[in-house]
């Protein structure tokens, strides 16, 4: 299974607003079967999600620019293929 890491690093103007349509975005996720894991990173400064069931790395990216995050530019986020053992 490929699984696509998101980084997803808070920027100086992070709203907090964002919090709960993102939240949204990511149950959306779930529902679709498409989220594999989910955290915030203990320091405050983002978190990172795990997608799966996603057909190529341009899929990923498209599904990583619907997030809140990215459209409210509240977050810099990256989207990496995953080789996992």
């Amino acid at each position: 299974m490929k699984l696509y890491l998101v980084l997803a690093m808070r920027k100086p103007s992070f709203d907090d607003a964002v919090i709960a349509p993102h939240i949204a975005f990511l149950n959306a996720l779930v529902a679709k079967d498409q989220l594999h894991l989910t955290g915030g990173f203990s320091d405050g400064t983002g978190g990172a999600y795990v997608l799966k069931n996603v057909d190529n790395l341009e899929a990923a990216q498209a599904i990583v620019a619907s997030d809140p995050l990215a459209i409210h530019g509240s977050s810099e986020l990256t989207v990496h293929e995953w080789n996992t053992r």
